[in-house]
Protein backbone atom coordinates (compact mmCIF):
# COMPACT_ATOMS: atom_id res chain seq x y z
CA UNK A 1 0.00 0.00 0.00
CA UNK A 2 1.13 3.64 -0.70
CA UNK A 3 3.23 5.12 2.18
CA UNK A 4 0.80 7.73 4.46
CA UNK A 5 2.72 11.12 4.56
CA UNK A 6 2.21 14.65 5.32
CA UNK A 7 4.18 17.44 3.53
CA UNK A 8 4.67 20.99 5.10
CA UNK A 9 6.11 24.02 4.48
CA UNK A 10 5.95 23.47 0.74
CA UNK A 11 4.95 25.56 -2.12
CA UNK A 12 1.75 24.41 -3.64
CA UNK A 13 1.46 26.95 -6.05
CA UNK A 14 5.10 26.83 -7.57
CA UNK A 15 6.01 29.70 -10.79
CA UNK A 16 7.10 28.27 -13.88
CA UNK A 17 10.37 28.91 -13.01
CA UNK A 18 10.25 27.27 -9.70
CA UNK A 19 8.57 23.98 -11.11
CA UNK A 20 11.04 23.69 -14.27
CA UNK A 21 14.03 24.07 -11.18
CA UNK A 22 12.68 21.08 -9.69
CA UNK A 23 12.32 19.29 -12.85
CA UNK A 24 15.93 19.34 -13.76
CA UNK A 25 16.98 18.52 -10.15
CA UNK A 26 14.46 15.60 -10.21
CA UNK A 27 15.98 14.25 -13.35
CA UNK A 28 19.98 14.84 -12.08
CA UNK A 29 18.66 12.66 -9.18
CA UNK A 30 17.35 10.68 -11.31
CA UNK A 31 20.23 9.80 -13.57
CA UNK A 32 22.50 9.93 -10.09
CA UNK A 33 19.99 7.10 -9.11
CA UNK A 34 20.53 5.51 -12.01
CA UNK A 35 24.49 6.04 -11.99
CA UNK A 36 24.56 4.07 -8.35
CA UNK A 37 22.47 1.49 -9.38
CA UNK A 38 24.58 0.26 -12.61
CA UNK A 39 27.64 0.19 -10.97
CA UNK A 40 28.35 -3.16 -8.38
CA UNK A 41 26.95 -2.45 -4.67
CA UNK A 42 30.97 -2.13 -3.23
CA UNK A 43 31.99 -0.13 -6.26
CA UNK A 44 29.04 2.41 -5.61
CA UNK A 45 29.46 2.30 -2.04
CA UNK A 46 34.19 2.74 -2.60
CA UNK A 47 33.02 5.43 -5.28
CA UNK A 48 30.72 7.73 -3.25
CA UNK A 49 33.81 7.08 -0.23
CA UNK A 50 36.10 8.34 -2.79
CA UNK A 51 34.90 10.98 -4.12
CA UNK A 52 33.21 12.67 -1.00
CA UNK A 53 36.78 12.86 0.96
CA UNK A 54 37.87 14.86 -1.99
CA UNK A 55 34.91 17.02 -2.40
CA UNK A 56 33.77 17.44 1.31
CA UNK A 57 37.25 18.79 2.99
CA UNK A 58 37.09 21.56 0.32
CA UNK A 59 33.59 22.88 1.10
CA UNK A 60 32.21 25.80 3.08
CA UNK A 61 30.75 22.91 5.73
CA UNK A 62 34.74 21.29 6.52
CA UNK A 63 34.33 24.38 8.69
CA UNK A 64 31.47 23.00 10.26
CA UNK A 65 32.79 19.79 11.08
CA UNK A 66 36.32 21.26 12.41
CA UNK A 67 34.09 23.16 14.91
CA UNK A 68 32.10 20.34 15.88
CA UNK A 69 35.11 18.34 16.56
CA UNK A 70 36.88 21.18 18.91
CA UNK A 71 33.50 21.22 20.63
CA UNK A 72 33.47 17.24 20.88
CA UNK A 73 37.27 16.69 21.50
CA UNK A 74 39.09 19.43 22.70
CA UNK A 75 42.05 17.60 23.19
CA UNK A 76 42.60 16.38 20.04
CA UNK A 77 45.10 17.85 17.99
CA UNK A 78 44.49 19.39 14.23
CA UNK A 79 46.08 16.24 12.43
CA UNK A 80 43.93 13.97 13.86
CA UNK A 81 40.59 16.14 13.55
CA UNK A 82 41.56 16.42 9.99
CA UNK A 83 42.05 13.18 9.89
CA UNK A 84 38.65 11.95 11.36
CA UNK A 85 37.24 14.82 9.24
CA UNK A 86 38.14 12.59 6.16
CA UNK A 87 36.95 9.16 7.70
CA UNK A 88 33.36 11.05 8.31
CA UNK A 89 33.26 12.47 4.81
CA UNK A 90 34.52 9.00 3.31
CA UNK A 91 31.36 8.02 5.35
CA UNK A 92 28.88 10.38 4.43
CA UNK A 93 30.06 9.29 0.77
CA UNK A 94 29.05 5.81 0.61
CA UNK A 95 25.57 6.57 3.06
CA UNK A 96 24.63 9.23 -0.07
CA UNK A 97 26.17 6.49 -2.84
CA UNK A 98 24.20 3.48 -1.08
CA UNK A 99 20.58 5.49 -0.76
CA UNK A 100 19.86 4.51 -4.11
CA UNK A 101 20.81 1.04 -3.13
CA UNK A 102 18.53 0.30 -0.08
CA UNK A 103 16.82 -2.10 -1.38
CA UNK A 104 19.39 -4.87 -1.95
CA UNK A 105 21.29 -3.70 1.12
CA UNK A 106 18.85 -5.63 3.51
CA UNK A 107 18.71 -8.03 6.06
CA UNK A 108 17.16 -10.53 3.52
CA UNK A 109 20.40 -9.94 0.71
CA UNK A 110 22.09 -11.06 3.70
CA UNK A 111 24.43 -7.33 4.08
CA UNK A 112 22.38 -5.75 7.45
CA UNK A 113 22.91 -7.84 10.11
CA UNK A 114 20.26 -7.59 12.51
CA UNK A 115 21.50 -7.90 16.65
CA UNK A 116 18.38 -7.54 19.41
CA UNK A 117 15.62 -8.56 16.78
CA UNK A 118 13.79 -10.35 19.28
CA UNK A 119 13.67 -7.10 21.38
CA UNK A 120 11.24 -6.47 18.44
CA UNK A 121 9.48 -9.32 17.86
CA UNK A 122 8.89 -9.52 21.32
CA UNK A 123 6.79 -5.60 21.13
CA UNK A 124 4.98 -7.17 17.70
CA UNK A 125 3.68 -9.77 19.86
CA UNK A 126 2.17 -8.05 22.68
CA UNK A 127 0.25 -5.67 20.35
CA UNK A 128 2.04 -3.01 21.94
CA UNK A 129 3.70 0.26 20.44
CA UNK A 130 7.35 1.37 21.41
CA UNK A 131 9.26 4.57 20.63
CA UNK A 132 12.44 3.93 18.20
CA UNK A 133 15.22 6.29 18.47
CA UNK A 134 18.28 6.82 17.12
CA UNK A 135 20.86 9.20 15.61
CA UNK A 136 22.74 9.36 12.16
CA UNK A 137 24.79 6.73 12.46
CA UNK A 138 26.42 5.81 9.46
CA UNK A 139 23.67 4.69 6.56
CA UNK A 140 21.27 5.12 9.05
CA UNK A 141 18.57 4.25 6.24
CA UNK A 142 19.65 0.37 6.92
CA UNK A 143 17.23 1.22 10.23
CA UNK A 144 13.87 1.17 8.17
CA UNK A 145 14.84 -1.81 6.38
CA UNK A 146 15.71 -3.67 9.92
CA UNK A 147 12.94 -2.98 11.72
CA UNK A 148 10.66 -3.64 8.55
CA UNK A 149 12.23 -7.75 8.90
CA UNK A 150 11.37 -7.51 12.26
CA UNK A 151 7.64 -7.48 11.09
CA UNK A 152 7.26 -4.50 14.00
CA UNK A 153 4.17 -2.27 12.40
CA UNK A 154 6.43 1.17 12.72
CA UNK A 155 6.04 4.72 11.39
CA UNK A 156 8.90 6.27 9.89
CA UNK A 157 9.52 10.06 10.80
CA UNK A 158 11.93 11.92 7.81
CA UNK A 159 12.20 15.07 6.34
CA UNK A 160 9.70 16.09 3.34
CA UNK A 161 11.90 17.21 0.62
CA UNK A 162 11.11 20.45 -0.65
CA UNK A 163 11.02 19.29 -4.24
CA UNK A 164 7.69 17.05 -4.78
CA UNK A 165 9.30 15.34 -7.71
CA UNK A 166 12.36 14.04 -5.93
CA UNK A 167 10.33 13.21 -2.58
CA UNK A 168 8.28 11.07 -4.81
CA UNK A 169 11.41 9.27 -5.42
CA UNK A 170 12.55 8.64 -2.46
CA UNK A 171 9.32 7.29 -1.21
CA UNK A 172 9.22 5.22 -3.93
CA UNK A 173 12.83 3.85 -3.23
CA UNK A 174 11.94 3.19 0.56
CA UNK A 175 8.69 1.29 -0.77
CA UNK A 176 10.99 -0.96 -2.69
CA UNK A 177 12.02 -2.39 0.77
CA UNK A 178 8.98 -1.89 2.55
CA UNK A 179 8.80 0.96 4.29
CA UNK A 180 5.20 1.80 3.92
CA UNK A 181 4.64 3.98 6.86
CA UNK A 182 5.94 7.07 6.75
CA UNK A 183 5.09 10.50 8.68
CA UNK A 184 6.58 13.62 7.60
CA UNK A 185 8.16 16.16 10.42
CA UNK A 186 5.71 18.99 11.60
CA UNK A 187 2.07 19.03 12.39
CA UNK A 188 0.41 17.14 10.37
CA UNK A 189 3.17 14.17 10.63
CA UNK A 190 2.90 14.57 14.77
CA UNK A 191 -0.89 14.10 14.83
CA UNK A 192 -0.23 10.81 12.58
CA UNK A 193 2.11 9.26 15.03
CA UNK A 194 0.03 9.75 17.22
CA UNK A 195 -2.86 8.44 15.73
CA UNK A 196 -0.63 5.50 15.20
CA UNK A 197 0.28 4.61 18.66
CA UNK A 198 -3.12 4.76 19.54
CA UNK A 199 -3.85 1.74 17.33
CA UNK A 200 -0.85 -0.10 18.35
CA UNK A 201 1.48 0.91 15.76
CA UNK A 202 5.53 1.96 16.88
CA UNK A 203 7.46 4.77 15.70
CA UNK A 204 10.62 5.09 14.71
CA UNK A 205 12.87 8.82 14.96
CA UNK A 206 16.23 10.47 14.90
CA UNK A 207 17.25 12.73 18.01
CA UNK A 208 20.32 13.85 17.15
CA UNK A 209 20.13 17.10 15.69
CA UNK A 210 19.31 20.72 16.95
CA UNK A 211 15.38 21.69 18.35
CA UNK A 212 15.68 25.05 19.20
CA UNK A 213 12.41 24.85 21.09
CA UNK A 214 13.77 21.70 22.98
CA UNK A 215 15.00 22.24 26.97
CA UNK A 216 18.90 21.78 27.46
CA UNK A 217 20.65 18.53 27.62
CA UNK A 218 24.58 17.97 27.66
CA UNK A 219 25.97 16.27 24.75
CA UNK A 220 29.86 15.94 24.85
CA UNK A 221 29.80 18.64 27.98
CA UNK A 222 28.15 21.12 25.77
CA UNK A 223 24.41 22.42 26.17
CA UNK A 224 22.05 21.16 23.47
CA UNK A 225 18.36 22.47 22.47
CA UNK A 226 16.80 18.79 21.83
CA UNK A 227 13.44 17.89 20.57
CA UNK A 228 11.37 16.00 23.39
CA UNK A 229 9.20 14.19 20.88
CA UNK A 230 10.70 10.51 21.57
CA UNK A 231 10.36 10.83 25.77
CA UNK A 232 6.97 12.90 25.31
CA UNK A 233 5.60 9.75 23.25
CA UNK A 234 6.98 7.33 25.35
CA UNK A 235 5.67 8.91 28.45
CA UNK A 236 2.08 9.55 26.97
CA UNK A 237 1.51 5.79 25.72
CA UNK A 238 3.72 3.87 28.75
CA UNK A 239 5.99 2.95 25.95
CA UNK A 240 9.53 1.73 26.11
CA UNK A 241 12.03 3.28 23.79
CA UNK A 242 14.37 1.08 21.80
CA UNK A 243 17.83 2.73 21.14
CA UNK A 244 18.84 1.75 17.93
CA UNK A 245 22.78 1.87 16.29
CA UNK A 246 23.64 1.72 12.91
CA UNK A 247 27.61 0.13 11.93
CA UNK A 248 29.41 -0.33 8.78
CA UNK A 249 30.94 -3.80 8.57
CA UNK A 250 32.35 -2.96 5.24
CA UNK A 251 31.25 -1.92 1.85
CA UNK A 252 27.58 -2.01 1.32
CA UNK A 253 27.18 -4.01 4.48
CA UNK A 254 25.98 -2.72 8.06
CA UNK A 255 25.17 -3.86 11.44
CA UNK A 256 21.80 -2.52 13.22
CA UNK A 257 21.45 -3.18 16.80
CA UNK A 258 18.00 -3.05 18.91
CA UNK A 259 19.59 -2.25 22.36
CA UNK A 260 17.74 -2.99 25.66
CA UNK A 261 14.88 -0.40 26.42
CA UNK A 262 14.85 2.88 28.56
CA UNK A 263 11.68 3.65 30.25
CA UNK A 264 10.02 7.55 31.41
CA UNK A 265 10.18 7.30 34.86
CA UNK A 266 6.62 7.06 36.41
CA UNK A 267 5.23 10.51 37.60
CA UNK A 268 2.39 12.19 38.61
CA UNK A 269 2.41 16.28 38.42
CA UNK A 270 2.71 18.15 35.56
CA UNK A 271 5.92 19.87 36.71
CA UNK A 272 7.62 16.00 37.41
CA UNK A 273 6.08 15.18 34.45
CA UNK A 274 8.13 17.98 32.14
CA UNK A 275 10.65 16.81 34.33
CA UNK A 276 10.64 12.85 33.43
CA UNK A 277 10.39 14.08 30.23
CA UNK A 278 14.21 16.14 30.24
CA UNK A 279 15.34 13.46 32.07
CA UNK A 280 14.76 10.94 29.19
CA UNK A 281 16.01 13.27 26.72
CA UNK A 282 19.01 13.54 28.59
CA UNK A 283 19.58 9.46 28.42
CA UNK A 284 18.86 9.59 25.10
CA UNK A 285 21.18 12.00 24.43
CA UNK A 286 23.94 10.46 26.85
CA UNK A 287 23.42 7.04 24.99
CA UNK A 288 23.98 8.71 21.27
CA UNK A 289 27.18 10.31 22.89
CA UNK A 290 28.39 7.01 23.62
CA UNK A 291 27.44 5.64 20.54
CA UNK A 292 29.62 8.70 18.74
CA UNK A 293 32.43 8.06 20.95
CA UNK A 294 32.84 4.14 20.10
CA UNK A 295 32.90 4.91 16.65
CA UNK A 296 33.20 8.93 15.80
CA UNK A 297 33.83 8.59 12.03
CA UNK A 298 30.43 7.23 11.31
CA UNK A 299 28.18 10.22 12.78
CA UNK A 300 27.43 12.79 10.59
CA UNK A 301 29.55 15.76 11.79
CA UNK A 302 28.76 18.33 9.30
CA UNK A 303 25.42 19.01 11.24
CA UNK A 304 25.54 22.25 13.39
CA UNK A 305 24.53 20.44 16.51
CA UNK A 306 25.27 23.04 19.02
CA UNK A 307 24.21 26.88 19.47
CA UNK A 308 25.72 29.86 18.44
CA UNK A 309 26.63 30.85 22.14
CA UNK A 310 28.61 27.75 22.52
CA UNK A 311 29.93 27.99 18.86
CA UNK A 312 31.08 31.21 20.40
CA UNK A 313 33.36 30.13 22.76
CA UNK A 314 35.59 28.42 19.41
CA UNK A 315 36.03 32.20 18.42
CA UNK A 316 36.94 33.66 21.98
CA UNK A 317 39.80 30.59 21.85
CA UNK A 318 42.93 32.29 20.37
CA UNK A 319 42.51 35.44 21.93
CA UNK A 320 42.50 33.55 25.36
CA UNK A 321 45.37 31.81 24.60
CA UNK A 322 47.31 35.30 24.30
CA UNK A 323 46.11 36.81 26.97
CA UNK A 324 47.16 34.03 29.01
CA UNK A 325 50.73 33.79 27.23
CA UNK A 326 51.41 37.27 26.38
CA UNK A 327 52.37 38.82 23.00
CA UNK A 328 54.63 36.87 20.63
Amino acid sequence: MPGRRAVHGRDDNPSPGKRLGWLAQAAAFAAYSGLMRALPLETASNFGAWLVARIGPMTSTEKTVQRNLRLAFPDMDEAARRALSRAQWESTGRTFAEFPLMDRITPATGRVEVVGAERLHAIRDRGRAAVLVSGHFSNWEAMAAAIVSTGLKTQITYRAGNNPYVDRMIIDGRARYGVELMAAKGGDGARELLDGMKRGESVALLNDQKFREGPEVVFFGHPVNTATGPSRLAQRFDAPIIPVTVERSGPARLKVTFHPEMRVRPATSPADKARAVEEATQAITRFIEDQVRARPDEWFWTHKRWPEDVYATLDAEPASVERRNGPA
